[in-house]
């Protein structure tokens, strides 16, 4: 028996294994996700997915990997064109929070580290691209991967970061239906619409008022 039962899409076969895994997902969950499972998706040998990716660790990695990829160029077409940096934070607030509302399960996959592999390359090289775009969403000059970052920038795209993931992941779990309900947003979806039309991610630490008298 041949790796492919039938001809893949237009692509490669690993192509075609991470697009089938990422349906099954989408689909199932992660729980449903293995290496058969995916075989079965992509129509292909079972054997397949672990011939060009070792076990399902190293293609939940590839898959994580793509991930960051299409989460840092949102943030990086988000950030284009916007008249002042007040404008660029809040695009690139509501660019995070509305990936993670729109790929819940793939977006749950990138920060499962005991599920993904931390030695795999592309997701490193992927992780430290969406960090820094991230960063720039605080620090105009950082996203290339270049810029070191001072102690006090470095904390703000910490706390940055934290808020816009905390109410991404708030969203993406139903935890703030009860909220919405007794609000005048009505839906979770209209109360994070609204925080994100008001956030400046503009973060002021205590040693911001250090030299204040």
């Amino acid at each position: 028996m041949t790796d492919e039962k039938r001809p893949y899409h237009h692509g490669s076969l690993p192509e075609a294994v991470l697009e089938a895994a990422e349906r099954v997902l989408v689909r199932d969950g992660l729980a449903g996700v293995g290496l058969r499972a995916i075989a079965r998706e992509a129509q292909v040998s079972h054997t397949a997915p672990k011939h060009h990716f070792g076990d399902l660790a190293n293609l939940l990695s590839e898959l994580a990997a793509r991930g960051y990829q299409r989460l840092a160029a949102a943030l990086f077409r988000a950030a284009e064109n916007c008249a002042d940096d007040a404008a660029r934070r809040r695009a690139m607030a509501k660019t995070y929070v509305h990936f993670a509302a729109e790929h819940p399960q793939l977006f749950g996959l990138m920060f499962r580290n005991e599920i993904i592999s931390l030695t795999n390359q592309n997701l490193l090289t992927a992780m430290r691209r969406a960090m820094f775009m991230m960063a720039r969403s605080v620090a105009s000059q950082a996203g290339d991967g270049q810029i070191a970052l001072d102690d006090a920038t470095a904390m703000r795209v910490t706390v940055a970061w934290a808020y816009l993931h905390g109410l991404a992941t708030l969203l993406i779990d139903k935890r703030l239906n009860g909220i919405a309900r007794v609000s005048p947003f009505e839906t979770a979806q209209a109360l994070v619409e609204g925080v994100l039309e008001q956030v400046t991610l503009t973060i002021h630490l205590p040693s911001d008022n250090h030299h204040e008298s």
